[in-house]
């Protein structure tokens, strides 16, 4: 049983070179036979374990320091990895159990347990052993801060999503007022063109019309009869402003003869009053789609709010509008030959918000691709609306 170690043991050049070796390490080190008694062990080892070195040789390390469990529950022999590592011829390497001092108390251990071999026998082991108390400590310490800031990092989440999904109802919130404003005031364009069409144009009828008896019963006199077609130039002129308002407010040709045709009107009007160069083509199956009153209103805007644009900032001689469909999409694109512009990153005047939105409300998309010198292209991408 361990005859030549212990014969070697007492050799003294091999004692010296042994005790150096062990006491060079801060580790814990110690051996055992094949029975569990310590035949060596490093000072090291035996002040951890609160011991002078002689009182720990010849002892059996099992029932000295590693007789119980973490929670003092005893742990029998051959429930020791220890020993059943040496015993099988193979290493271990633990560090999820406890050792025990002398004063009875216990501490975290990381330890590794390696036979000794005499040939192909196992005549021993070797231990070696550390206590962990302050990394243990330090990583419980760690999985607290990190629990911690798991903790908050949900806590964070979930005030950021709360935060999210107010925004996002106050955001549909908004769209919703959006359209209902837009539906609000087009019923009230309507009305106020309905009063102006049935009171003022009625008027200026019957003044014309007035005007109109009263001159042809007044004879020769040419100079009344100069003041009377004065007037009726000027009623012409007024009942030509009316139509315009009345156009501008709600054009009775969306009403009667659907977008495409308002829209042709529009453009029409446009190269009249501003010598703009204006044209429209819509595609056969474009030409087909009816999108419904309000949707085709809210295009109409688009467009008028775009013409309007190139009117004032554009400085451009031509205006295409192009209708196409893609797919089941329709796709209203007007391009002018302006000065172009920086497009911002997101829209920030309120003429482009309210394109922005009412194409939005349409579930389309709108885009604007412009720079300096290369003109404007808007584009209203409206998706499966086509049969």
């Amino acid at each position: 049983m361990f005859a030549d170690l212990h014969h070697l043991s007492h050799h003294a050049a091999w004692r010296r070179q042994l005790e150096m070796l062990l006491e060079s390490t801060g580790e814990g080190i110690y051996g055992i036979d094949l029975r569990g008694r310590c035949i060596f062990i490093n000072g090291a080892g035996a002040e951890i374990l609160g011991y002078t070195p002689d009182e720990v040789l010849g002892r059996n390390m099992h029932y000295l320091i590693h007789h119980s469990h973490p929670d003092a529950a005893l742990m029998p022999v051959h429930d020791c990895r220890i020993f059943k590592a040496f015993k099988e011829g193979r290493g271990v390497r633990v560090e999820d159990e406890v050792l025990w001092r002398r004063d009875g108390s216990s501490f975290p251990a990381e330890y590794a347990s390696y036979p000794i071999r005499d040939g192909e026998a196992v005549v021993g082991a070797v231990v070696t052993f550390n206590d962990i108390t302050e990394r243990k400590r330090t990583e419980a310490a760690l999985r607290a801060a990190h629990e911690q800031l798991e903790r908050r990092v949900a806590e964070r989440t979930a005030e950021l999503s709360a935060a999210n999904t107010r925004l996002s109802q106050a955001g549909d919130a908004l769209r919703r007022l959006s359209e209902h404003l837009n539906r609000v005031r087009e019923e009230e364009r309507a009305h106020i063109a309905r009063d102006i069409h049935d009171d003022l144009g009625a008027s200026l009828t019957a003044m014309q019309l007035e005007l109109n008896w009263l001159r042809r019963r007044l004879g020769t006199d040419e100079k009344v009869r100069t003041h009377i077609d004065t007037a009726l130039e000027i009623g012409q002129g007024a009942m030509g402003a009316v139509r315009r308002i009345l156009n501008d407010l709600r054009p009775g040709v969306l009403d009667h003869l659907g977008l495409w045709a308002a829209l042709e009107y529009l453009l029409q009007d446009t190269e009249t009053r501003t010598g703009l160069r204006c044209s429209l083509r819509v595609a056969p199956e474009a030409e087909r789609c009816r999108l419904g009153h309000e949707a085709e209103t809210a295009l109409y805007r688009i467009a008028q709010e775009v013409l309007t644009n190139v009117q004032r900032h554009a400085a451009a001689g031509r205006v295409d509008v192009d209708v196409r469909a893609e797919g089941r999409a329709l796709v209203l694109e007007m391009a002018d030959d302006g000065c172009g512009m920086r497009v911002p990153a997101e829209p920030t005047s309120f003429g482009l918000l309210g394109m922005h939105e009412r194409a939005r409300a349409l579930g389309g998309q709108l885009a604007m691709d412009s720079g300096p010198g290369r003109g404007t292209r808007v584009t209203l991408n409206l998706p499966e609306v086509l049969a």
